[in-house]
C-alpha cells in the first residue's frame, strides 16, 4: 500500500473528516515503524488536537490500534501488521466475481472509496496472474454493465465525501443547487439521510427544514456542499430502504392514490416478471391482457413509466392522470404533425378569430 504521493507527500488540507481519516488509516497501515501525531499532523495539515481526536475515533471503531513508546518517551501510532492486513484467502472462483464486478463500482469514480476499491483490483490481478486474467477477461465480454443515462461522478467526489461524512455525522449542511426547472441556484439547509444510486444517479435524501418535509436531490446537479455546525437528530425508525421501497422509483408524495392501468396482452408478460411497488396487485384477464393496480403518493414518475409502454397501456383510474396523460400526448401529436397539416389548422384558426397552439419548433418552421 502506497503511503505517499508523487510528490512525496498526502497533504490533506482542507479536505473533511472522512477523507482525511480514510487516508490517515492508510498511512498507519503501511508505516512499519509507525508515525507520532505530529508526524500525522502534518501529513495532514491539520492541528495535533485533530490527530488525537481522530486516534480516538479509531479505536473507539474498534481498529487494531497499536501505541508504542520509543526513547525520551517518543509515542508512534500504527495498525497491528496481521489485523490490517486480514488473511481473506479468496478462492479462485471469488476472486474472479469481484474481479468482474467492478465496473459496477463505477459511479464512485473520484472519490477515496474508489481508490480503495482500484487498490483491491489490483491485487487480485497480481493474485490471478496472466493467464487466469485473459480467462477472466474473456468472461467480461459476457456480461456488460449498460450506462445509458448514467452520471459520471468524478466532478463530485469531494461533495459525495462531505455528504457521506455528514450523514455519519448527523450534521446539517448547507447544499446550494440547480434545480432543472429553476433559472438561478439556490442554496439550502439540509438534514441528510442518505444517500440513493437509482438509474444510474445518485440521489440524496433529507430533510428540508424550510420546507418541513423530507425532500430528494440529485448530486449531479448540485455546485456546493457545506457541512454546518448544526446537529440533526434521525427520526426514530426511519429506514432509507424502506422510504425508497415504497416510491415508485426515488420520489415520494403525500397522497394515497388508487392507479389502475390495463397493459395489452403484448406486454403483459413483462409487466408480471417484475416487483415495481410494493403496493401492487397484478390480474391477469381472460383475453390476455393485465390489471395493474397501484397505491401511490405521486403520479409524476409512473406517468413517465406508462408512456414508455406507447399504446400498450391504458389509464382506467384516477382521472387526474388520464388528464395529464391526454394533455401530454396532445403536445406529443404536434411535433409529429405534418408540416402542411400545421398550416391548414393555423389557417383554420386564424379564420376563426383562434389560433391554435403549436410547438415552438414548429412555429419557427412555419415563420421561416
Amino acid at each position: 500500500m502506497a503511503c505517499q504521493s508523487k510528490s512525496g507527500s498526502l497533504r490533506m488540507p482542507g479536505q473533511n473528516s472522512l477523507v482525511r481519516q480514510w487516508t490517515l488509516l492508510r498511512i498507519l497501515c503501511c508505516r512499519r515503524m509507525g508515525a507520532t501525531v505530529k508526524e500525522l499532523a502534518q501529513e495532514a495539515g491539520v492541528n495535533e488536537k485533530t490527530i488525537r481526536r481522530d486516534l480516538e475515533t479509531f479505536q473507539t471503531a474498534g481498529f487494531p490500534l497499536e501505541e508504542t513508546v520509543g526513547p525520551h518517551g517518543r509515542k508512534t501510532y500504527r495498525l497491528s501488521p496481521t489485523a490490517a492486513q486480514p488473511p481473506l484467502g479468496f478462492p479462485l472462483d471469488e476472486a474472479m466475481a469481484l474481479y468482474l464486478g467492478q465496473r459496477f463500482l463505477e459511479p464512485l469514480a473520484g472519490t477515496v472509496f474508489w481508490e480503495a476499491a482500484n487498490r483491491a483490483f489490483r491485487k487480485i490481478r497480481g493474485i490471478l496472474g496472466p493467464a487466469a486474467l485473459r480467462y477472466v477477461d474473456r468472461l467480461g465480454v459476457a456480461f456488460y454493465h449498460s450506462r445509458f443515462g448514467a452520471v459520471q461522478y468524478a466532478a463530485k467526489a469531494e461533495m459525495l465525501d462531505t455528504l457521506t461524512q455528514a450523514i455519519a455525522d448527523r450534521q446539517s449542511v448547507f447544499l446550494t443547487y440547480q434545480s432543472l426547472r429553476s433559472t438561478e441556484p439556490v442554496t439550502y439547509d439540509v438534514y441528510p439521510y442518505g444517500l440513493v444510486y437509482h438509474l444510474g444517479r445518485i440521489y440524496l435524501i433529507g430533510w428540508a427544514p424550510r420546507r418541513e418535509a423530507i425532500r430528494t436531490w440529485r448530486v449531479d446537479r448540485m455546485l456546493d456542499v457545506q457541512r454546518a455546525e448544526l446537529q440533526f437528530p434521525r427520526p426514530e425508525g426511519f429506514d432509507l430502504e424502506k422510504y425508497i421501497y415504497q416510491a415508485f422509483g426515488i420520489y415520494h408524495g403525500d397522497e394515497q392514490i388508487a392507479v389502475r392501468i390495463r397493459f395489452s396482452r403484448t406486454v403483459a408478460r413483462y409487466v408480471k416478471e417484475a416487483t415495481w411497488h410494493p403496493s401492487q396487485k397484478l390480474v391477469p384477464q381472460p383475453d390476455g391482457s393485465l390489471l395493474a393496480e397501484f397505491t401511490l403518493g405521486t403520479t409524476e414518475e409512473i406517468k413517465h413509466w406508462i408512456l414508455s409502454f406507447g399504446k400498450e397501456a391504458e389509464v382506467l383510474a384516477p382521472d387526474s392522470l388520464r388528464a395529464a396523460l391526454r394533455e401530454e400526448l396532445a403536445e406529443m401529436s404536434r411535433y409529429y404533425t405534418p408540416v402542411r397539416e400545421l398550416t391548414r389548422i393555423q389557417s383554420h384558426g386564424q379564420k376563426s378569430g383562434a389560433r391554435a397552439p403549436l410547438p415552438r419548433s414548429r412555429e419557427n418552421l412555419l415563420n421561416g
